[in-house]
Parts: C-alpha cells; sequence; structure tokens
C-alpha cells in the first residue's frame, strides 16, 4: 500500500519514525533535521483525520532505562513541529490505554524503544559464543515477537518512516510489520524517498554512472566498493583509504593512515576495474602535514613519495581537476565519504570542492545524484548545496547496506520481500 493512496479517517496509525535527535547537556534539541523529516508522513495522518502514535529509539541506552535517552525531552519540539499537543506515554510497552483513548487529529509520542532490550532482540548479559548466549538468543527472539504484537496492538495501520534503522531488523522497524496485512502497512513518504533515490542509483543508473567513495578505511566500504564495479564506468577512491591502494601498490605514503591487511583487497579491487572496464581514479598528489593538526605544516606532494614524518590529509588541487573532469561528465553520482580530513577546517577544501562539482552535475548537466554519509552531507549543508543534488540520504548505514546490494529487512517487511 502507498502512503499517498491510503485514508488514515477514523483509524490509529502507528509511525516508527527516527527521533535519535542530538540533545545538548540540558536536554534541548540541537539539530531537529530528522523531526521535520518526518513530517509529510506524520502530517497526512492528522490531516486525514487519523490517531497518530509515533515510536523512536534515542541512543544506545542498551536495554536499561536512562533519563537522559528520554524521549519526554523532545516532546515540546515535536508539539511545535506538529501544530499539536503531543501526549507522551511513559512506558512504549504499556501504553494501551493512552493509545485507545487517542481521538482523531490527536497525537501521542511513545518512550524510548530501546529502553526494553526486546526492541534489538539481543540477548543482555551473556557472553557470545557460548551455549548460553544460544539459549537466551531464542528466548529473546521470542519476547521480541511479543513486544512487537504489543506495539502493533495499538494501532489499525503500521508505517515505517524510520530509514536510519531500515537496516536493522528490531521489533518496531520489521517484526511488528507480521501483524499488518498488506493493505495496512506502509513506507512513509520519506522512506519512499530514500528506497527511489537508491533505486535511482543501482536499478535505474543513466551512463556514464560515477561513484565517489571516501572516508578513512578500506574496512568500512569494501563491500561497498565491490558492488560498484558491476555497475559503475568511473570508481573515485579518496580520503584516507585511498593511500591504502597507494601503499598496496609499492607507493611510499610516510605517516599516512592506511590498512595493511586490507592491501591484497586494494590489488584486487584493482585488477577487477581493469578487468570490468572501469575507470579507477585514485588521487595523484596529496596535501600533506606533519602532524595529525589543523595547525600543523602543509605542502603538496606525490601521493607515491609521501615524505617519513608526513601523512596525506586532503586531496591536492591536481587530484581534484582530473575527477572535476569525470564528475561533470556524468549522468549518475553517488557520494559517501569526505576526500580529506573534513572535520579540520585547513583540510576541508578537497570535500568541498567535491560538493561543488557534485552540485554543477546536477544543477548544469542534469545529472542524477544521491549524498549520503556524515561528512557528504555536513559538506552539502556548509556550502548551502543540499537543494542543489538531487538526493541526500538521511541513513548512513542503511544507505551503505543498501549500497553493498543487502535487502533492508525495514523495507522488506513492507514490501513481503
Amino acid at each position: 500500500m502507498k502512503i499517498a493512496d491510503f485514508n488514515f479517517a477514523g483509524k490509529k496509525a502507528i509511525v516508527r519514525v527516527d527521533f535519535n535527535v542530538p540533545l545538548d547537556e540540558n536536554g534541548n534539541v540541537t539539530d531537529d533535521t530528522r523531526i521535520r523529516g518526518a513530517l509529510p508522513t506524520l502530517k497526512k495522518v492528522l490531516a486525514d483525520g487519523g490517531a497518530l502514535i509515533m515510536m523512536s529509539h534515542m541512543g544506545k541506552p542498551k536495554g536499561k532505562v536512562n533519563p537522559k535517552l528520554s524521549l519526554k525531552q523532545i516532546v515540546p519540539n515535536v508539539s511545535k513541529a506538529l501544530g499539536v499537543e503531543v501526549k507522551f506515554a511513559d512506558d512504549c510497552a504499556n501504553a494501551s490505554e493512552a493509545a485507545a483513548a487517542l481521538k482523531a487529529g490527536e497525537a501521542l509520542l511513545l518512550e524510548n524503544l530501546r529502553f526494553y532490550p526486546e526492541e534489538e532482540g539481543k540477548p543482555v548479559g551473556v557472553e557470545k559464543g557460548t551455549p548460553e548466549y544460544d539459549e537466551a538468543k531464542k528466548e529473546m527472539k521470542a519476547k521480541q515477537k511479543d513486544f512487537a504484537k504489543k506495539l502493533a496492538s495499538y494501532a489499525d495501520v503500521y508505517v515505517n518512516d524510520a530509514f536510519g534503522t531500515a537496516h536493522r531488523k528490531h521489533a518496531s522497524t520489521a517484526v511488528i510489520a507480521d501483524s499488518f496485512d498488506a493493505d495496512h502497512k506502509m513506507l512513509g513518504f520519506l522512506m519512499e524517498k530514500e528506497v527511489t533515490a537508491i533505486d535511482n542509483v543501482l536499478k535505474n543508473a543513466q551512463h556514464p554512472f560515477t561513484a565517489i567513495i571516501g572516508g578513512s578505511k578500506v574496512s568500512s566500504k569494501l563491500a561497498v566498493i565491490k558492488n560498484l564495479l558491476d555497475k559503475v564506468d568511473n570508481l573515485i577512491i579518496g580520503g584516507g583509504m585511498g593511500y591504502t591502494f597507494i601503499k598496496a601498490q609499492g607507493g611510499h605514503i610516510g605517516e599516512s593512515l592506511h590498512e595493511d591487511d586490507l592491501m591484497p583487497e586494494a590489488l584486487n579491487v584493482i585488477a577487477a576495474a581493469k578487468e570490468k572496464g572501469v575507470n579507477l581514479s585514485l588521487s595523484v598528489a596529496t596535501v600533506a602535514a606533519d602532524a595529525f593538526s589543523n595547525d600543523a605544516n602543509r605542502k603538496t606532494v606525490d601521493i607515491y613519495n609521501i615524505p617519513d614524518g608526513w601523512e596525506g590529509m586532503d586531496a591536492s588541487e591536481e587530484s581534484l581537476e582530473n575527477w572535476k573532469k569525470i564528475i561533470l561528465a556524468s549522468k549518475t553520482i553517488l557520494w559517501n565519504g569526505p576526500v580529506g580530513v573534513f572535520e579540520m577546517e585547513n583540510f576541508a577544501h578537497g570535500t568541498g570542492e567535491i560538493a561543488k562539482y557534485v552540485a554543477q552535475a546536477t544543477q548544469e548537466n542534469g545529472a542524477y545524484s544521491l549524498v549520503g554519509g556524515g561528512d557528504s552531507v555536513a559538506a552539502v549543508n556548509k556550502f548551502g548545496l543540499a537543494d542543489k543534488v538531487s538526493y541526500v540520504s538521511t541513513g548512513g548505514g542503511a544507505m551503505l547496506e543498501a549500497i553493498e546490494g543487502k535487502v533492508l529487512p525495514g523495507v522488506a517487511a513492507i514490501k513481503g520481500e
């Protein structure tokens, strides 16, 4: 069922949102992006004349009640954003009365789902790899089903609009869907947009298709890179992970971040790219520093000859010029991860330039661009370019798993895959 086609009049809808928002030391919300992102779905339920029950996690309380991670702190923010006074149930597993009392146009927020270990479905206090763990896992899975059924009992309809947790098979993101038939479970508007954006690059890409993969470690992106080699025309690898590829080919990388144990895999990627006709583009020179510090001395050096005592910190102008040509000639662009130490102002230039090239390709050349991952998103936001790319993904981990080719449990539970 598509949410746009469903009429919530007279129905109670339980919506899994991602309200895992940052708070300051006084419990005040410092960034309400995720709350605002859920509004189209939440307002649709209320505008139709439905009653709204919202559920979310916050932080990692590990199955225990933690007042610092209580969703009660965000009730004023959610009320203001929704334009209705949001009621609060201080125990998500004992909210039957509060849910039953809800009238059309009213909204209720449940307490942090992860105050219960049943939400994540992981045994607590038992060592992994032991017979006791296996037994505890079976028991926990049964408890997780019961917990999901309890949540489902509050409502007539289930909506999942939390893409950031779509890669988790949790009670509220996947298991709960079993309690609703196909006509009474659906993706929210935000989830639909995320799934469509990923399909646009993985299934419906126009060519040339370029993926820009950055970040610090090859290990965290290896599966992504391997899956993309069968789909892209150009693969740009930048950031810290690039130095593993350079060292694997005999380069001298000084003190640059790298993973020796991943060098054989890096060589395999280089060989696979060549075999598949993929243009693999690495840095040719780097902005190096004599310390991992914003105030360190800097110089641009050949990436295969970084002096001892120096480390690569940002993409050089020469590398950026090469990448600019590739990006501007592309019709589909996927960008995940920075190409330098973006959090340090003196080494953020390369990542900022990539953001500008992706925006330019989108605006001037009609490319479809998907940006995801914390620093990539931060870069397009910092330079005011978020509305100049096709789509900015809200779910880093979920997006990465989707790009790896994995089925996302939160999506599959709705679509019946």
